[in-house]
């Protein structure tokens, strides 16, 4: 039996591909952990995706980053000795990845980690801090990129598996499909630009209002669907109403998966601090502004269609960045899903 935890938007996106690959040979459980637990951060993506209803849920919500970790942790322990399974999979680097690695490997049950190798090199970041201790405690590495699995290599972890990015997978499934839904907010006649924005450090109330400022400035027409940590900063440091007065800015709910996919098709720019958005717009062959200081995800910046960019500098790149973005298969050619499983049957059958 294998088991699967998930706990946050990408997981579900990821797990919803590789899923129903394992299934056709192996026992699998889904664990989720409520990490994210808002409707438009979770239930729409089962309802959307071919993502089985999860076995177990948690419940934990929002809370420190200690005592979320150490909750989940206990929870999906409890569960581990009840069912005992031969393998847990984690995904990327959340909160939810590090507790149901450390809950495996301390009842002594081998670990796969999907999205392995990817590094940052800021040891401050709470992402890094869990994917480098997911890497070091896990049995077996499934890389999304060739640079992911050197990087492990540089560690002393041999043996990592390149299997390509299963995110690439979803999106060579759904992207099409995506298609048929409808979004209000988008105007066929006018171009926009697509942000988001959800890590810690761009949520402070210093450079929140950089950022801000830097959209004000910017004579893009943009949409923002605005994820609860962003939207909370955003009320509390009265940036929200300030936004809302600017009719080239336009603030919306977190849309679903399919819905995500549309804006980015038909954005002529996007701007994001997430490493998913981020490879998305790679896949599109969009333009991409990232709000971060280093990537985990090198490879796209290579092409000339992505750069990073400061709150500084983000007002000017709005105006000014138009590349034609290139194309390059560091991610594999969409059959991650299918190598993770291959791995699998000839270390566990």
């Amino acid at each position: 039996m294998i088991v699967s935890i998930v706990g946050v938007r990408p997981h579900f996106i990821k797990a919803a591909v590789l899923s129903e690959v394992l299934r056709e040979s192996f026992n699998e459980l889904i664990i989720h952990t409520g990490q994210h637990y808002d409707f438009k951060m979770t239930q729409i993506f089962f309802q959307n995706l071919p993502l089985p209803e999860p076995d177990f849920f948690l419940n934990v919500g929002s809370m420190t980053h200690g005592a979320q970790t150490g909750l989940m942790l206990e929870r999906i322990e409890t569960i581990l000795l009840q069912i005992k399974p031969s393998l847990v999979l984690v995904f990327g680097d959340a909160n939810s990845t590090l507790a149901g690695c450390l809950a495996s490997v301390k009842l002594g049950i081998p670990v796969g980690h999907v999205e392995s190798g990817l590094r940052a090199y800021k040891s401050y970041l709470p992402e890094e801090i869990n994917r480098v201790l997911t890497d070091h405690s896990s049995t077996f590495h499934f890389c999304p990129t060739r640079t992911a699995k050197q990087n492990l290599q540089r560690e002393g972890i041999n043996g990592a598996f390149f299997t390509g990015d299963v995110l690439y997978d979803a999106w060579g499934r759904f992207h099409e499909k995506a298609i048929q839904h409808q979004i209000p907010e988008i105007e066929p006649e006018f171009p926009f630009g697509l942000i988001t924005l959800h890590r810690a450090h761009n949520t402070q109330p210093g450079r929140l209002k950089q950022i801000t400022e830097a959209l004000i400035q910017s004579r893009r027409r943009l949409i923002w669907p605005v994820h609860p940590r962003s939207r909370h900063a955003l009320q509390m440091y009265q940036l929200w109403d300030k936004l809302c007065g600017y009719r080239n800015i336009r603030l919306i709910e977190p849309v679903g998966y399919f819905e995500m996919l549309v804006l980015e098709k038909r954005a002529d720019i996007i701007i994001t601090d997430s490493g998913g958005v981020q490879r998305e717009a790679f896949f599109f062959r969009k333009p991409c502004l990232i709000l971060r200081d280093n990537t985990e995800w090198p490879e796209t910046l290579s092409l000339g269609g992505q750069v990073l960019v400061t709150p500084e500098t983000l007002a000017h790149m709005l105006d000014t960045y138009c590349p034609v973005p290139d194309f390059y298969p560091f991610f594999g050619k969409g059959k991650a899903a299918g190598k993770i499983k291959g791995c699998l049957l000839e270390r566990l059958v």
